[in-house]
């Protein structure tokens, strides 16, 4: 690997480092934008690094169809994403972000996808009608998992126990499936489609939402809806459980993501805050939203071709950042302790990149906290905006 100067676009104000590396063009590219510069005649310095990643974002491309999931393994050192063009791709989050396996065998788009807890196994679900498990050292399907009639929309893995997997459909079923076997352990069947799903950690309740704009809590032991969280007013599009089981985040095409508190003994009226700023559009996509490791932060995916992150507790919208050239139809925060976010969008593209410090430096005076907040924000900002308008000059690596 080597490093060079260039000199900076006009305007721009200084030259930016670029890193390059040399490989094949077979299947994706890495772009990395290694350092902020200049706005309006302001000397400004680069964003402090706050990751391991080789430059604050990394632009990942090989997909030839549009994103729909992307996931970090449960280490945080792999990230699979599932497309349209009916692949999973598998990368590295650190060194050059290579893009080392590509799992094939769908035969519609991948329109979901976990890692099993030991990060062996890829469970996918797909426009096919089916449920996979790939093996990763081997890089073959271990199974099929058939039995539901119409596109399968999401699925999700149990935390702890034996591992299970739940999935909704078109077909108005939730499945649940013992990875072991082909067929379904069980169908249970619901009045639409379903689109979102989510299991407990304990196992014994899972969360359902489909095109009739309301969340389902299902008891698994007695397969009946336990009660039913009521607010959203366009379909639900995912569901996600906190890190501490408390609280379940959804997103809807409403444009709203809510939280609702799923404590056992909570109070009748569940909801917690509704989060605006990430609209939904005509394409009518299941845009997705996560939680952070540590259950402070939320993110979203957006129609308008950004990723948005709130403060969990005061509802605040931290960071809007852009860089996606489409809809960008899931975020996910990477679990280790790292500041990290991956995004896939319509645009067949993934953006890799790690949010901003506490502490911030401004013409070398050290700003007070309030201030810090706002400026990291709007540097963070102009770093993910770099892409998008061509400030930055990228280092493209191809690999294999």
């Amino acid at each position: 690997m080597s490093a060079g100067k260039r000199p900076a676009s006009e305007g721009f104000g200084s030259s930016q480092l670029v890193k390059r590396q040399r490989s094949d063009a077979n299947i994706g590219n890495a772009a990395a934008i290694v350092k902020s510069t200049t706005q309006n005649g302001a000397l400004i310095q680069a964003v402090p690094r706050t990751s391991g990643l080789p430059a604050p974002i990394m632009e990942l491309t090989g997909h030839s169809g549009e994103i729909f999931a992307a996931r970090f393994d449960p280490t945080g050192e792999h990230i699979a994403s599932g497309s349209m063009d009916r692949s999973i791709l598998l990368w590295r989050t650190y060194g050059s972000c290579d893009n080392y396996g590509i799992l094939t065998g769908h035969k519609g788009a991948v329109l979901d996808l976990h890692w099993s807890r030991d990060s062996r196994v890829i469970f996918s679900a797909s426009a096919d009608m089916m449920l996979a498990s790939w093996d990763l050292e081997s890089g073959l399907r271990i199974r099929r998992h058939v039995g539901h009639e119409e596109a399968i929309n999401c699925m999700d893995v149990s935390r702890r126990g034996e591992e299970v997997l739940v999935s909704g459909s078109d077909d108005g079923y939730i499945g649940i499936w013992d990875p072991r076997q082909k067929e379904a352990v069980e169908f249970i069947e619901t009045e639409f489609p379903v689109t979102a799903i989510a299991l407990s950690e304990a196992g014994n309740e899972l969360y359902s939402g489909g095109i009739d704009n309301d969340i389902k809590v299902w008891d698994l032991r007695k397969k009946a809806v336990a009660y039913s969280l009521l607010g959203h007013t366009d379909t639900i599009t995912s569901l996600n459980v906190s890190p501490d089981s408390q609280t379940l985040l959804s997103n809807s095409m409403d444009s709203t993501v809510r939280t609702w508190d799923i404590r056992p003994f909570a109070p009748t009226d569940r909801h917690v805050k509704t989060y605006d700023g990430a609209p939904h559009g005509l394409e009518k996509n299941l845009i997705r939203s996560s939680w952070g490791p540590d259950g402070t932060k939320i993110a979203a995916g957006s129609w308008d071709r950004t990723v948005v992150v709130w403060d969990v507790g005061s509802g605040k919208l931290l960071y809007k950042l852009p860089g996606h050239k489409g809809c960008v139809n899931d975020a996910r925060f990477s679990p280790g302790s790292e500041p990290i976010i991956v995004s896939g969008s319509s645009d067949r593209g993934l953006m890799l990149g790690e949010l901003g410090k506490s502490v911030a430096y401004i013409n070398n005076i050290e700003l007070e906290r309030d201030e810090v907040r706002h400026r990291e924000s709007a540097l963070m900002n102009v770093t993910w905006r770099a892409i998008k308008e061509g400030t930055y000059s990228l280092a493209k690596v191809k690999m294999v």
